[in-house]
């Protein structure tokens, strides 16, 4: 018999949300597999947090291998955002923890659920893709534009320097630590001026 663990999520309480519209089918469906409910996970958070109590211990547990399948009423339960929807159900996967999903029917421990989550993933891998394209592009049209990009770099203070130098008597690698400098610019300055 498979240890079950459930995990329910409401976004709040005060608005007639009730974890028993997920937990009631989450049960019957357990009970028709013949699946053991261990425990059960509830948060009353928003989905858009990827930090959340009962989430982060059910994590925790999977980690040490505590249970064979969750079991979720729908995706948007588990997580809003499919970056780290993808990210949870490749942990389950690499710890051979199966995930089903009533409302979307999928089960990873089938051969189609194992599809459909490929297919998710996949389309997960081609929205990062996407974003880094357009993120590629803006870049490129930025710098053909003479747009100078990235941090501003620091003026070096090489008076600075050549006192460390002069009147410290500090090495290169001395003065580097001192100004946070990288040597290479230490050395530059100090070849720029004469001793």
């Amino acid at each position: 018999m498979k240890k079950v663990w459930l995990y329910v999520r409401v976004s709040t309480t005060d608005k007639g949300q009730d974890l028993d519209t997920q937990l009631i089918p989450l049960h019957e469906y357990a009970v028709k597999n013949w699946w053991a409910i261990y425990k059960v996970y509830s948060d009353k958070l928003s989905g858009s947090k990827e930090s959340r109590p009962w989430l982060d211990e059910l994590l925790a547990d999977a980690k040490n291998k505590l249970f064979d399948v969750v079991l979720v009423f729908r995706f948007d339960r588990l997580s809003r955002s499919t970056r780290q929807l993808i990210t949870t159900l490749e942990l389950f996967r690499k710890l051979w923890i199966d995930f089903v999903s009533i409302n979307e029917q999928i089960d990873t421990s089938t051969s189609s659920g194992q599809l459909m989550f490929s297919v998710i993933a996949a389309f997960a891998q081609f929205e990062r893709n996407i974003i880094s394209e357009r993120v590629k592009s803006g870049l490129y049209r930025a710098r053909s534009q003479g747009k100078i990009l990235g941090k501003p770099k620091k003026e070096a203070d090489s008076d600075w320097v050549w006192l460390l130098r002069r009147q410290q008597g500090l090495s290169i690698r001395d003065i580097s630590k001192k100004t946070w400098y990288w040597r290479g610019l230490v050395c530059r300055i100090l070849s720029d001026k004469p001793s």
